[in-house]
């Protein structure tokens, strides 16, 4: 006979939670990615051109702004919901993230302060996204027998991952009618999410109130924020070089990190009741899940930027498509990988329930390095039957990881420790996407400054570009000719400007600023940056496949206090 809690019995509940929590979860994760596309309308929009390398702050911060507050705040938020409620820290999210939602739509604002607008309210966005993701695979958890579990989180968490990819065909459909659109369409659905979820969630944990650790909160905040600092100076240039990874400010903010981390490490020694649960880390499945997250993280974050470029700035100009549509058809192109993503995901969440989460997991991250693989053999300008089979076996790679091993995590946890434990996972897959855009542009970059500045000052010159003027646009730093390329502006129209261009005939302008001649020009610097950041999350695989593989299933018993962790077995 059913359980009955609250007025619905454990049967109806389980599916409401898992629905309302997947909604959550694919709002919080599609709102990463939907200014990705959506940046030109956004930035022509508020008359700001954001590849001047004044207005550099402002890009990066509108695409990285969100997924750094998630990362520093889902920790803390995940503790907040064992200590006080998970559904009331959910349901809180749904609040700040659709008022914040409809307050982006109503920017009034022009050019850097209209910038600074926008910047200032997806950091709240980020933190009502946080607090939805930071209690939901807790939430689905309690919700869930734990034959059950697999299969539950497994949907969710495809759903979310899928969430990074539908949010780039979503921005490329709204924002050429209206860019505020962009923000406006998450305001009905967090609406409807927010009053389902007060309506219908129920607090199936046990909340256990405590003192905040906010020595822990603050040190660890500011190593994070340090750190994701870091990463979008390191990726622009300094002192002459097409990086500033070795600039001081950058040096600086690193080490500024690192001494935060280790003030947070001692700190959560010696407080009563830490935010990070570092005891935790001696459960065996916990630990290797987690690392493994952290890796398939890294391997996967940096990877749409990769195919946006390489879709934006070679391939859709070589068919035929002008700059002005590539953004649309890149996120529609890469669909491929979503649908599998969406197909794996469940299929594996079901048969690891049965067979157990390990052979999955590990399975999926072999199957995503030989598809990294795969990429590095296709030519710049592919075949896209071919180009579309690797990202679908990409999508299923990550599919049968994600799920299994989000169960493995989750059910290794003590009941207590769900939100904090979920939270500590969620925050290293989140910080793992930044770090990955910034070793993917950073390889990528150092692959161009070899031989692209070469390339470009002959190119130029043989359509009647006078020496100085092509030799300014060769040393323009690697990154502008990236940004450019990923926000769909014609790269050579708008870096060379109208002054420069008009001086030029009639067929040199048609040549320089055609679909041909930046293709042809970036294919051969961009595939070998492109080798290199592909060799890298090949690397990132494999260690995250060994990491999977030596999980084991804890054993531990739970007092009222929390976590008694007892030696691991082998599964």
């Amino acid at each position: 006979m059913p359980v009955e809690f609250g007025g619905l019995d454990s049967g109806s509940y389980k599916w409401i939670a898992l629905s309302n929590t997947t909604l959550g979860v694919l709002l919080a994760t599609l709102d990463a990615s939907i200014t990705l596309i959506a940046m030109p309308d956004i930035f022509r929009g508020i008359h700001l051109d954001p590849l001047v390398p004044a207005n550099s702050f402002y890009l990066l911060w509108m695409i990285l702004g969100y997924l750094v507050v998630s990362s520093v705040l889902i920790v803390s938020l995940g503790r907040l919901g064992d200590m006080y409620g998970r559904v009331r820290i959910y349901n809180l999210g749904f609040v700040i993230y659709t008022v914040a939602s409809l307050l982006l739509t109503i920017d009034w604002m022009a050019g850097r302060a209209g910038a600074t607008y926008l910047i200032v309210l997806r950091i709240v966005q980020g933190l009502g996204g946080a607090c939805l993701l930071a209690n939901a695979a807790a939430i689905i958890t309690d919700a869930f027998p734990s034959n059950q579990r697999v299969m539950a989180l497994g949907i969710n968490n495809i759903v979310g991952v899928s969430g990074m990819f539908v949010g780039l065909v979503l921005g490329g459909i709204l924002a050429p009618v209206n860019w505020r659109l962009v923000f406006l369409i998450s305001v009905p659905v967090g609406l409807f999410g927010t009053v389902w979820a007060y309506l219908k969630l129920e607090e199936r944990s046990t909340p256990r109130r405590a003192s905040i650790d906010w020595w822990g909160n603050v040190t660890f905040a500011l190593g994070l924020v340090l750190l994701m600092v870091s990463v979008t100076y390191g990726i622009r240039p300094a002192g002459g070089s097409s990086t500033g990874w070795t600039s001081p400010r950058v040096v600086a903010l690193l080490a500024g990190a690192a001494v935060s981390f280790i003030v947070f490490a001692i700190a959560e020694q010696r407080v009563a009741e830490p935010m990070f649960r570092l005891p935790l880390f001696r459960i065996r499945a916990f630990t290797f899940g987690t690392l493994s997250t952290f890796l398939s993280a890294v391997a996967r974050g940096g990877l749409m930027f990769m195919l946006i470029i390489w879709l934006q700035g070679i391939w859709l100009p070589e068919h035929g498509y002008s700059f002005e549509r590539t953004p649309l058809w890149a996120g529609i192109y890469m669909l491929p990988l979503t649908l599998g993503m969406l197909v794996a995901g469940p299929a594996s969440g079901y048969l690891s329930d049965r067979f157990g989460a390990r052979p999955f997991a590990t399975g999926g991250m072999l199957a995503a390095a030989a598809s990294f693989g795969l990429l590095m053999l296709l030519p710049t300008d592919f075949r896209y039957p071919e180009f579309a089979a690797v990202l679908a076996l990409i999508g299923i790679a990550m599919g049968m990881f994600a799920s299994p091993n989000r169960a493995g995590v989750m059910n290794s946890l003590p009941a207590g420790d769900r939100g904090a434990g979920g939270g500590m996972n969620q925050t290293f897959q989140n910080s793992a996407q930044v770090l990955s855009i910034g070793i993917f542009f950073t390889l990528m970059i150092l692959g161009l400054a070899a031989t692209l500045p070469e390339t470009l000052l002959g190119g130029l010159q043989a359509h009647g570009v006078p020496h100085a003027t092509a030799e300014r646009l060769a040393h323009l730093p690697p990154v502008s000719i990236l940004f450019a390329a990923f926000l769909g502006y014609n790269p050579i129209q708008h870096l060379l400007g109208p002054g420069p261009l008009h001086a030029l005939s009639a067929h040199d302008q048609a040549a320089l600023t055609g679909p041909s001649f930046f293709p042809n020009l970036i294919s051969g610097p961009f595939q070998d940056g492109l080798h290199a950041a592909f060799t890298f999350a090949i690397i990132a695989c494999l260690v995250a496949a060994a990491a999977s593989l030596m999980r084991g299933k804890p054993a531990y018993a739970e007092t009222g206090a929390g976590l008694t962790v007892v030696p691991a077995r082998r599964t």
